[in-house]
């Protein structure tokens, strides 16, 4: 039988009840934090470990530990261990605060010389080593304070933005009776280069544009220019007609007025149905073009225009062709052709006696090899892009 408390209780402890039911039910109640007081209690918290002064605390623990350990250990623990903390301290901290630690360690250090004396003197060249290391990770920690990073902060940005440089120059995808290829080498090997290439299909499917800028410079000094402007180009390259690619460009820099702001670019634009496609250069060396028909290279001349951000209002014609069955295009920078020991003539005779190998065996790695074998070898930036029809 189931309970049933109204059965069996009187009136006058109903009353009772209900009085001790308003009591509780209008009793103070204890205030809860709600989700935003949490949210602001874990940042503070937040801000509270990732302060500056908390990291100078740490450190100047840790060198605290390192002298106790040399005056109870002085045959084991070695002098050395506060160059460690010098190097670690320059990781992470900022000038100031780092400035504070050193200081802090310096003192440590000199406290835990005097106590133990002479039976463990740090040498002259210990003291002067520790000294040197502190005044080196001060100097990179100011030369990193200059773009607001600690740590490696700043080289993980670089690395980020050089790999989305190369991968805003990989080709779309494309129709199977068409193929492309990118290649992209710097100078002396380093990992940013002055050459980059910009990419786009229309919305249809139907245009494919590819540009090959060379920014002036090369390597690493021309690096940075070359990131900037890779954004710039892509954004125009999908934003504006195929003749207003190089005219936008041009103005784009020299709204820029950088020193060294010129660049070279060659701008194609081709019609993946019929094959037919318009090209144009800024400064740029002429494009090579291969006919099935004839089975020979060419070099396209026409299009010619002046260097992106030199004049006002430039002038970039465009020469027009068709790519048929077999056919191939080559686009490259100078780097591929140019060589001081050598005229262009040699170093585009050079270029087109590479390509000439692929003609009966396709054009697949056409690219690599020409950079591979460029004239200029290592001491220059080279790209070359190829799109053939099959």
């Amino acid at each position: 039988m189931l309970f049933e408390p109204s059965r069996h209780i009187d009136p006058g402890t109903e009353g009772w009840l209900a009085n001790i039911s308003r009591i509780v039910t209008n009793a103070p109640r204890r205030p809860r934090l709600s989700q935003r007081s949490w949210r602001r209690a874990d940042a503070a918290g937040l801000r509270l470990v990732r302060s500056p002064w908390v990291l100078v605390s740490g450190f100047l623990g840790l060198g605290v530990i390192a002298g106790w350990a040399i005056t109870l250990w002085p045959t084991h623990a070695p002098w050395s261990l506060f160059v460690l903390l010098a190097v670690a301290a320059g990781l992470f901290l900022e000038p100031r605060p780092l400035t504070v630690a050193y200081l802090g360690l310096l003192a440590i250090l000199v406290v835990a010389g005097v106590r133990l004396g002479a039976s463990k003197a740090a040498t002259p060249g210990t003291t002067v080593v520790t000294i040197a290391v502190m005044a080196l990770m001060l100097w990179l920690a100011r030369a990193r304070a200059k773009v607001g990073v600690v740590g490696v902060m700043g080289e993980s940005m670089l690395v980020d933005m050089r790999d989305r440089l190369r991968a805003q120059g990989e080709l779309p995808s494309l129709p199977d009776s068409w193929a492309a290829e990118v290649a992209l080498k710097s100078a002396y090997g380093d990992r940013f280069s002055g050459d980059f290439v910009v990419s786009s299909r229309s919305t249809d499917g139907r245009i494919l544009e590819v540009a090959l800028v060379d920014v002036s410079g090369k390597g690493r000094d021309a690096g940075t220019r070359s990131l900037v402007l890779s954004g710039a180009m892509g954004g125009l390259l999908g934003g504006t007609d195929e003749g207003g690619f190089l005219p936008s460009a041009n103005n784009h820099l020299l709204r820029l007025r950088w020193p060294e702001g010129f660049a070279t670019a060659v701008h194609v634009a081709i019609d993946l149905e019929s094959g037919k496609f318009t090209i144009g250069s800024a400064g740029h060396p002429a494009a090579a073009q291969f006919s099935a028909g004839s089975g020979r290279w060419g070099m396209l001349s026409g299009g010619r225009g002046p260097l992106l951000g030199v004049i006002e209002s430039a002038h970039y014609p465009r020469e027009a062709g068709a790519l048929r069955r077999g056919d191939a295009l080559v686009l490259y920078s100078d780097g591929v052709i140019e060589a001081r020991n050598r005229t262009l003539v040699d170093g585009i005779d050079r270029m087109l006696g590479s390509a000439e190998f692929f003609v009966t065996k396709g054009f697949a790695g056409l690219a690599h090899r020409l950079c591979d074998q460029a004239a200029a070898g290592d001491g220059d930036d080279r790209a070359v892009v190829t799109i053939w029809r099959e």
